[in-house]
């Protein structure tokens, strides 16, 4: 088995909206190649924490990036710090806030946009600083770096269906359908990924209520979804928590770590 991932942060999705409108990534759940979990999100419901907390398996109140205001380096290991420390190619096509927790804070676009440098976590970055930066075009960065750079490990993190949820809401059919635009895009990339040897996870961050807001403790802010495939994973039924994504990854890196990871969701 590769010991290759990509991960896939859809910013905002709540798990309902989810299960309800990804069409292609439930095709595959029906022929048994990929499963669906639900997560509880970390509090705050909020984006630079839960980043954090997803990419390093630390949760909010612990890390210290408690708001979307915070705006510093990661003091905790990541999956990008222990893939790159041993030896493993990194990659993101991912919004600024992840560049300013893993490589360099504040955020200088100039500098910061197009990323290539051996000696950062990140190795290879496209980042963006627009909240309305179209998916499409996301996912056509994450690919172009994979097929440049063969990543071992690589975040692709899209905003639109965040963003959406801002202006519309939980219940709209804009936000929902900016989510089965996502799964459009997934379905354009995800046989080539698999052909390639990767792993692939599919999460969010957070949800999204009716006040098109979220933050708080509601179920459709803090219930994610997480769809998991490939041979590297068990495809039966068990939990697992939103501070195990990193340690999980990990695993399948063949990385050295002290991670939480949820083992029941791996092939043994």
């Amino acid at each position: 088995m590769s010991n290759k991932v990509i991960l896939v942060v859809l910013d905002g999705l709540n798990y309902q909206v989810a299960h309800d409108c990804m069409g292609y990534l439930h095709g595959l759940i029906e022929q048994q190649r990929a499963t669906l979990y639900k997560l509880q999100c970390e509090l705050p419901s909020m984006s630079r924490p839960l980043y954090e907390c997803i990419l390093t398996g630390v949760p909010p109140v612990v890390s210290g990036i408690v708001n979307n205001q915070i705006v510093r380096r990661s003091h905790h290991e990541s999956i990008f710090s222990l893939a790159k420390g041993q030896g493993k190619v990194t990659a993101a096509a991912a919004y600024h806030w992840v560049s300013e927790l893993y490589n360099r804070a504040p955020y200088e676009a100039v500098r910061d946009r197009f990323t290539h440098d051996e000696t950062l976590n990140i190795q290879h970055g496209r980042f963006y600083h627009w909240d309305q930066y179209p998916d499409e075009a996301l996912f056509l960065d994450a690919e172009d770096l994979r097929r440049r750079y063969q990543p071992d490990f690589l975040l692709i993190h899209p905003m639109n269906i965040d963003d959406t949820g801002h202006q519309f809401g939980l219940d709209s059919r804009q936000y929902r359908n900016c989510a089965r635009s996502a799964d459009i895009h997934l379905s354009n990339y995800i046989e080539s990924w698999l052909a390639d040897g990767y792993q692939i996870m599919v999460t969010s961050d957070h949800g999204m209520n009716n006040d098109l807001s979220h933050g708080g403790t509601l179920a459709e802010e803090r219930e994610v979804p997480l769809f998991v495939i490939g041979e590297g994973f068990s495809h039966q039924r068990g939990t697992i928590r939103q501070t195990e994504i990193c340690g999980t990854v990990c695993q399948l890196l063949g990385l050295e770590h002290n991670k939480p990871y949820a083992q029941e969701i791996l092939a043994p």
